[in-house]
């Protein structure tokens, strides 16, 4: 008997690690193994095929030095900025309408959270025809009669990118509300009720008691939203192809147009390594933040 159990124990415990062992192999090679090897080509000469001849930093250098990675940088900064912002404003915004126990919640909730089921191709496809002017919003007002309306941001470069921004914020609201909903139905409505009895106003309620509780969930929300800003590329080839000119290129763009397009394989994987530099600027300390909490 006793050998028996022995076995059905060791069978519990190895029978899961070689269920799963398949798929951790193969994210091993064709995740990390191809981050390692895009942080080699990066140090390479690789040019339209990888090539094994280093060259120290010079990719680095050169990048730095290109007034298209610049313009990138710079638009994502831009894009950065107004996409998380209003995206947390609007998804605080809709929770705390939502967390009122309105009539029809369970009816406005999937549609808040319908566009994140989209995906970014789809979304900046959509938006692409609904602002051209040729054929989308400001073609449907001079149909009805209002002939002097205009609006032409798409094909304006100095308002291409707040397309970009329109769309990206469209399509990831109902996400962050779904976050701060959470985090809102969290809250103790004893402390909440405690509050109202001493007189405190629904502003105040909010700005010292609703706001400060939903930290985790305003650190969630700028996590994704950074991760998804830094990584945008099929919503802005969708919608504007990077232009008109370089309006609204973006890192990730520029990425694949210098690996795929202009045959520069390592300046590519360089601007690879500083996208994925950036982004565990941002994921490492929210995960240490988060390890920290579960340890205490």
């Amino acid at each position: 008997m006793v050998p028996e159990r022995d076995y059905r124990t060791r069978l519990q415990v190895w029978l899961p690690k070689l269920v799963l062992s398949p798929s951790v192999a193969l994210i091993a090679v064709f995740v990390y193994g191809f981050i390692l090897f895009t942080v080699y080509l990066s140090f390479t000469d690789s040019r339209i095929l990888p090539s094994f001849g280093l060259v120290g930093w010079s990719n680095y250098e050169k990048l730095f030095r290109l007034s298209h990675w610049e313009i990138s940088i710079a638009n994502l900064g831009v894009f950065s900025v107004l996409y998380i912002g209003i995206c947390t404003v609007i998804g605080l915004a809709l929770a705390i309408f939502l967390d009122q126990k309105i009539r029809g919640e369970g009816v406005l909730r999937p549609i808040y959270l319908y566009p994140m089921a989209l995906s970014f191709i789809v979304t900046g496809t959509a938006w692409k025809w609904l602002l051209d002017p040729g054929i989308g919003l400001e073609n449907t007002m001079h149909d009805w009669g209002w002939e002097s309306f205009s609006f032409n941001w798409i094909k304006d470069r100095d308002y291409a990118l707040y397309c970009v921004v329109l769309a990206a914020v469209w399509q990831t609201s109902g996400f962050v509300m779904a976050m701060f909903l959470a985090g809102l139905r969290g809250i103790d409505n004893e402390m909440l009720k405690a509050a109202q009895i001493d007189g405190a106003s629904n502003f105040s309620l909010y700005r010292r008691i609703v706001i400060p509780q939903l930290r985790p969930a305003f650190l969630s929300a700028f996590v994704i939203l950074g991760h998804l800003a830094i990584k945008s590329y099929d919503l802005v080839i969708a919608l504007t192809g990077g232009g008109p000119g370089r309006a609204t290129e973006l890192p990730a763009t520029f990425m694949y147009s210098y690996t795929f397009t202009r045959n520069q394989m390592a300046i590519g994987a360089s601007s690879a390594v500083i996208m994925l530099m950036t982004i565990a600027a941002i994921m490492v300390p929210y995960l240490y933040s988060e390890l920290r909490e579960q340890k205490q």
